[in-house]
């Protein structure tokens, strides 16, 4: 009877120790100030990483786990493989909201601004976009466009194309990584988003077809300055960095960087 209590005991003991191993840990992150020392996941090439993350890895011993989407970061971040997300605003409300079990913490970070990647050498291009990104400016669309994916009238403003529109003028190439909703991402096998339909309301203005090419968010700016596609929309914040290659737009919308972590 002994032997036979003792080997539940074990069994019982050897039953907590794995379901110990196998939970996630408790959020010891509460602010940014908690950040040095932890395991920090970004999305690879962004604001997030090359600028935030990177700063407390070189400075505050810090642990950076680059993916190539966010959603993956997420993932790690549920799993307990890491204390703390990186990530634009917007597209970290659109994580929280589909993860009760993360939450945004009330940390502010700077405010960055969102523009068109364009090659250097394409000064024609350049002007052509910020004049048609003037026009909807103006016009209102481009608000309205925003309103559709940003805010308390989310899905009341769908962009659609004047009719008669004419698409005369050739093809305008959008390189895009459609991993970052609102601004783009899948929805019914089709690429959408605030960006989508801004590009989609310029190439309008244009008189131009839109082709998107969907790809790595750090090849973006190699294809914009290879040629590969005419211009890069993908949430991109202008950077010293980036403007070393590429050049950029007028702004058309402002942004900052959010802080995701386990709501427990």
């Amino acid at each position: 009877m002994k032997k036979f209590l003792a080997t539940i005991l074990l069994a019982a003991m050897a039953l907590m120790m794995l379901a110990s191993c196998g939970s996630v840990p408790a959020n010891t992150v509460f602010s940014a100030d908690d950040l040095p020392g932890k395991k920090i996941g970004v999305q690879l090439g962004t604001v997030g990483d090359l600028y935030y993350a990177t700063e407390y890895e070189q400075n505050d011993g810090s642990v950076v786990e680059r993916y190539n989407k966010g959603a993956d970061a997420i993932l790690a971040l549920k799993q307990g493989k890491i204390d703390a997300v990186i990530i634009d605003v917007e597209p970290a409300k659109v994580f929280v909201q589909k993860n009760p079990d993360l939450k945004i913490l009330e940390q502010q970070f700077d405010p960055e601004e969102y523009a068109i990647a364009i090659a250097k050498e394409n000064t024609e291009l350049l002007e052509k976009v910020n004049a048609a990104l003037a026009t909807i400016k103006e016009n209102g669309t481009l608000a309205l466009i925003e309103k559709n994916y940003i805010g308390d009238e989310i899905g009341q403003h769908p962009y659609v194309s004047p009719e008669g529109t004419d698409r005369s003028n050739g093809t305008l190439v959008m390189a895009t990584n459609a991993e970052f909703a609102p601004y783009e991402y899948r929805e019914n096998g089709k690429i959408v988003g605030f960006d989508v339909d801004m590009a989609q309301a310029i190439a309008d203005v244009l008189g131009m077809e839109l082709q998107i090419d969907d790809m790595l968010f750090d090849a973006i700016v190699n294809a914009v300055a290879s040629g590969k596609a005419d211009i890069g929309v993908a949430g991109m914040t202008v950077l010293p960095e980036r403007l070393e290659n590429v050049n950029f737009s007028d702004p058309y919308t402002t942004a900052h960087q959010a802080l995701i972590v386990r709501a427990e």
